[in-house]
Order: structure tokens, then sequence, then C-alpha cells
């Protein structure tokens, strides 16, 4: 077995340690509901007809209880191209677990919305507390107590966190997410990048931007650029809580059938009454979220998980921190270039060598801990396979010895940069996220004078008008979790994009969110304290200097600290109301910051 990396260790250990009292109080929670919890043996005969009234001819070995009961719970809608494909799944699963005897139940569904559609919406402002939503809505599905394990069916970009963070609060049951795969490669990335652009100008016409949109988003699967959603994908991955190689297998296929059926036995064997007991807050542990890290990082993957990661960790009783991301950031090298950080999409990926690859030679570096407990082998590297379907009966390949196409995916000796790509910024206007790996490193340190916004139109209204044609720091606060729910704001990505493509030196500042897709503009987000409750943002003003640098890892404005002391803090804009905003007031009050996750439902918790 290869030796981790000193560097690994020694954020892991800083993890432990500071994780030590949170982590040993979540183990002792899933032991007692082992024990003493609510599960079928323990029912009153009323709740347990109850529970299997209408469960046909799995009645019996439901009302038995010797047989292994699966919860499914399910993100189905057919309005979303990701999840639309789960909606045969459970019966194929009912038919799986019968194959190995054992039964399936429908749980409960999720909520799965989806930030392409509400991108720029007033909807986003609901998206990241629909985590909390998906977190909750999951307990609600594994409280009634009828399984033994559960199959998570969940891919994009806050349902895969919800799914494991209610999950983890009933650590003590066996559980596989199982994914659908991504839709087949449409209108190439750099064609709809231009089109977008071009729009962006005024240039092209909206016919002409819906007909280059729709031959990208084109069917049944994921989107296909490597964003938030095939983030989590392979964050799964290298946690070792997929069955291997299930990420990017297209769906409506033989071999994703197969996949699945694999996960739904696999299920089967690992529940508690067996020989290889894996309950999933135990598979959830240090290693297994630095492991997750690590992967984001050399991949390129979305900078959404610099927030989501460490909801996920408070959920398993692991402390995380930006420090930990940028530690990591400095050591690992970024072997993956996927749009938008590359030409080539995740199946373009998964055909270079993909998840077994990364897997195998991430290990093979000592960049990953080999020795977690995963859903699938004895340890991670029983995950660097990749599945196939030659004749009748799945069988998994070994990794590739190396890289298929080097053009987007290398070795860790010949990366394409040689971190990770995620640095955190730091200053007296907060602690931020900057993603380097889509932008030039000539544009890592941008000083300039900033231009406040409270709103992205206003920022639109401006660039049509003309007024930010200069070099510009674009500040736009009040976008933070309290605020408004902290939504992202890549539908500034063309303007911006073509103020940087004239020359200017441009960058963004934001208490909110960017996006997956974050693009080629240098930008430090998640600022932390948000504007909201006395953030140093909300006293920026127009023609502040402001300096943003990667290299330095900072973020100052340049202003004279009596004249900074003095100033009053804006206003920030009245509560918005409409598309159901008003329902999460809750939620926004209750939050805590980017950096320990924005979520109200783990601050409340005392998580």
């Amino acid at each position: 077995m290869t030796e981790i990396r000193s560097e690994i260790a020694a954020v892991t250990n800083r993890i432990v340690a500071r994780s030590r009292e949170s982590r040993r109080a979540y183990l002792d929670l899933i032991a007692r509901e082992r024990e003493s919890g609510v599960h079928r043996p323990m029912l009153n005969c009323g709740n347990l007809a109850h529970g299997f009234a209408a469960a046909g001819e799995d009645k019996p070995a439901i009302k038995a209880g010797r047989s292994m009961n699966i919860g499914i719970v399910t993100a189905y809608n057919d309005m979303l191209s990701a999840h639309q494909p789960y909606g045969r799944y459970p019966e194929q699963i009912k038919l799986f677990a019968r194959e190995v005897g054992a039964t399936a139940q429908v749980a409960g569904g999720v909520p799965a919305m989806c930030d392409g559609v509400t991108q720029g919406q007033r909807g986003m402002e609901l998206s990241l507390f629909s985590r909390d939503t998906i977190a909750l809505s999951t307990a609600v599905a594994l409280s009634h107590g009828m399984f033994d394990g559960a199959a998570l069916l969940g891919i994009c970009d806050k349902i895969v966190p919800g799914l494991l963070i209610g999950a983890l609060r009933f650590g003590h049951l066996p559980m596989i997410l199982i994914p659908a795969g991504p839709m087949p490669s449409g209108l190439a990335n750099k064609e709809k990048q231009r089109i977008r652009q071009l729009y962006a100008e005024g240039k092209v016409g909206r016919e002409e931007l819906l007909e280059s949109e729709s031959a990208s988003y084109h069917g049944a699967g994921t989107c296909t650029f490597y964003g938030t959603a095939n983030s989590n994908q392979m964050m799964m991955d290298v946690m070792g809580l997929h069955m291997p190689g299930a990420s990017f297998i297209n769906p409506g296929t033989k071999l994703r059938q197969a996949v699945t059926r694999a996960a739904v036995h696999r299920l089967a064997e690992i529940g508690w009454s067996g020989n290889d007991y894996r309950p999933l807050g135990r598979c959830v542990d240090e290693k297994a979220i630095v492991n997750a890290v690590v992967g984001l990082l050399a991949t390129g993957g979305s900078t959404n998980h610099a927030i989501h990661l460490p909801a996920i960790a408070r959920a398993a009783g692991i402390l995380l921190d930006w420090e930990d991301f940028d530690r990591l950031s400095a050591v690992v090298p970024m072997i993956a270039r996927v749009y938008p950080n590359g030409s080539g999409d995740v199946n373009h990926f998964h055909a270079a060598g993909g998840m077994s690859y990364v897997i195998a030679s991430l290990i093979d570096a000592g960049l990953l801990h080999d020795d977690i407990l995963t859903v699938g082998g004895t340890r991670l590297r029983d995950h660097a396979r990749d599945p196939k379907l030659p004749g009748e009966d799945l069988v998994f390949e070994e990794a590739p010895a190396a890289p298929l196409d080097e053009t987007i995916l290398r070795s860790p000796e010949n990366p394409f940069q040689p971190d990770g790509g995620m640095r955190l910024v730091k200053g007296n206007l907060g602690r931020a996220t900057f993603k380097t790996s889509a932008v030039d490193p000539v544009r890592w340190t941008v000083e300039a004078p900033a231009r406040v916004f409270d709103d992205q139109d206003e920022v639109m209204a401006a660039f049509k008008a003309g007024e930010l044609e200069r070099d510009v720091v674009v500040v736009v606060r009040f976008q933070g979790p309290r605020a408004n729910g902290m939504p992202e704001l890549h539908k500034l990505t063309p303007q911006l994009g073509v103020l940087q493509d004239r020359g200017h030196r441009v960058a963004l500042v934001t208490d909110g969110r960017m996006s997956g897709a974050s693009g080629k503009v240098p930008a430090a987000i998640h600022l932390s304290p948000e504007a909201l409750g006395g953030g140093p943002l909300a006293r920026i003003r127009d023609g502040d200097i402001v300096r943003l640098s990667a290299e330095e890892g900072s973020l100052e404005v340049l202003v004279d600290p009596e004249d900074w002391a003095s100033r009053d803090e804006a206003a920030a804009p009245p509560a918005a109301s409409g598309t159901g905003r008003e329902l999460f007031a809750f939620m926004r009050h209750g939050a805590d910051g980017a950096e320990q996750g924005a979520s109200a439902m783990l601050a409340a918790a005392g998580l």
C-alpha cells in the first residue's frame, strides 16, 4: 500500500484533532440508534401493518422481518434531465432486491431543483436552502423505522449533499448512492460559450441563443459540463459511496442497468445482520472527507463544494474549514481539464480514463487515503475499476495504466498545473474562495476601482449602458445566505468575460456563489462574513481600490484605516417576496456562514 503524503496526513490529523469531541458524539449517536433506535422488530403491530399494507408480493417477507428491506429515497422528477431516468428505478430496484432475498420500498421523495433552470431567476434564491429541505425530507423518509439500509437516488447540485446530510443522521444504516449518468455529448462547449458572449454583446438574438442551448442540453441525463452535479459524482467515487465506475455511464444503457443491479445486490450484502456490515456513518469519516476535497482539487471541480463539503462533514461530526482546502490545494496537482476548465466534457473525461484512472493514480501518488471503509471493496483501490458488459455478466476491469487523452487527463507527475486551483483569499474584506483552475495565471492578481452593486440585475444594466468599460472590480453584495439565500451569479459570466476580452482588468467580489461552472474571470466568492449583519463588504464604496490576489492569498480594500473604521454600513435591500421566497425566511435568518456550510438546519441542531 502506498504511503499517504505527509502534507495530506497533516491536514487529516488537523481535522481529526479539531473534530475529536463532535465525531465521538456522532459515533455514539449512531451506536445508540442501532441498539435502541426505531426499526421493524421494535414496531407495534399496528405500526408495522401500516408499513407493509401496500407492499404487494413483498408483503410476506417484510412482515416476517427476516430479510433486508431497502428504503429508496428518490429525487425523481421528469422536468429535469438528470433525474428523469429515475422514474423506472424503484420497480427495477425491487426486482433486483428480490433476486438476493431482499425487499425494497420507496421511503420518500425529495425535491430536486435545477440551478440551470433557475439561473438568474427568482427561484435561484431558494436553491441553496433546497439542500436543507432535501436533508429534512430524507430524514422524514427514513424516520419510519422500516428499513435496514437505503438506496439514495440523486445527482445534481444540492441533491447529493442534501441526501447525504439527512442520511448521515441515520448513519447506522448501510447506504449506497446510485447515479443515473450524464446525457450524451451535444454542442461543443466552446461554441456554446461563443454564442453566449455574442448574445451578451447583442450580436445574436434570443432565437440563436435558444437553439444553441437546446443543442447543448438535449436529452435525459446530467448536463455534461463539469459543474457541481458531476463534481458530486466524482466525490461519491473517491469516498467509496458508489459502486466502482458508476458515475459517468450514460442513462438508458444495459451497462447502466447492470451497475444499478450490482449496487442493490451489494447493499443487501452489507446489511447489519450479515458479516460485512458497513454503516454509512463509518464510511464517511475524516479520511473520506479529505479524499473528497483532494478529488475536487485534482479534477478542478465545483466551488460550490467549498460550502457543501463542510456541511456534509458536520452531519457526520467532522469539522472542515477553508484552511484545509487551501493547504490541500497547495500540494494536490490538477490532473483533469474538463469544461469549463477545458474543451472536453465528462463523457470525454470518462473515455480518457475517467474516475478509475483518477483514483488509481492519486492513490499511487500518495494523495488519496486508500484505507477507508467503502461500500464496494476492502479499500478504495477496489473502486479504481471500470464496469464492462462484454456478455450477460457484469465485470470490472482495472483502470488504464495511463491516460487515454492527455488533453483531458494527465498523471500526477505531469499535471496541468502543480496545485489544485482553489485558493483561500483573506484580508480586511473577509475570507473568500478563488477558483484559479479556470483562470489564466496572468489574471490571478487584479487591482482596480470598485463598482458596487446590491443586485446582479444592476450589473447587467450597467454593462448594457457601457458603464463598466474600464478596469473594474465588480462588487455584488447582500447575496449571502442570510440576505437572500446566496444565489449563484453565473448569469454575470458572459458580460464579465466580454469586458475581460476587450482588454480590461476585471474581477468579481461577492458574498454570493458563482457556480460549478465558474469561468475565466477572476472571482472572490462566498465572501464571509456576508454584508448583511455587519460584514466589511457593507462598507465598501464606488471608487475604492480593491486588490484581489490568488498568488498572495489576499483580498483587501486599499482604504485609510481610520476612514474605513468610521464608515457606516450600507442598508440592505428589503427582503424579497414572491416565488415562495418568503417561506424560506426562517432558513435565511438562521443560516450560519458560508465556511461553516451556510445551513440553518445544522446551526439550529447545534452540529
